[in-house]
């Protein structure tokens, strides 16, 4: 469990089922995503985010308002599922439903989470990755501290060739940038 002042990262619930569903299905949180989740499709994703934690210690962990305990949508890290340029490697990302846009819960999250890779994982480096085009999401990976360099952006390997989302950026941002530790 990952506490911040209003948030409360923890394991998912069976009671996060649904509303997660309602995120995953919503056209405008999904809009950098090849299609809205059905709930089959949706109780999938978060199965896979229950054996990452189950096999690694840490997931995309479901997220609450700690006022309200009211389930926000995931913020989190994984180990990235597929091979690129970059990998293997750690993740972060988080999907949130859009009530609960533009508060800085996003940042808030990723930013305790952070901590808890470099941390408690003692992680080198953690990356985050998505279309160009998703101006909300490379906005909280920059106030995350994370950097895009250009030779990195590569094309996601699970969309088709000439699809309109496979074009990728891909930030970065390593322990050491970040902690300046003496080794």
């Amino acid at each position: 469990m990952i506490e911040t002042s209003r948030l409360l990262l923890r394991d998912w619930r069976d009671s996060d089922h649904e509303p997660f569903y309602r995120i995953t299905s919503d056209p405008r949180v999904m809009e950098y995503f090849p299609a809205p989740l059905s709930r089959p499709e949706s109780d999938a994703l978060i199965a896979r985010i229950q054996a990452h934690q189950q096999q690694h210690g840490f997931t995309f962990f479901a997220a609450e308002l700690r006022a309200t305990a009211e389930f926000i949508g995931f913020i989190g890290m994984l180990h990235t599922p597929f091979e690129s340029h970059f990998t293997p490697c750690v993740e972060i990302g988080w999907r949130l439903g859009p009530e609960f846009w533009g508060q800085g819960l996003a940042t808030e999250g990723a930013q305790a989470v952070l901590r808890f890779g470099f941390d408690e994982l003692k992680l080198p480096e953690i990356v985050a990755l998505t279309v160009p085009a998703n101006r909300r999401s490379r906005r909280v990976m920059e106030k995350l501290g994370m950097t895009c360099n250009p030779g990195d952006d590569f094309d996601h390997p699970r969309l088709p060739p000439g699809h309109p989302l496979r074009p990728h950026v891909l930030y970065r941002i390593r322990r050491d940038a970040r902690y300046h530790e003496d080794v």
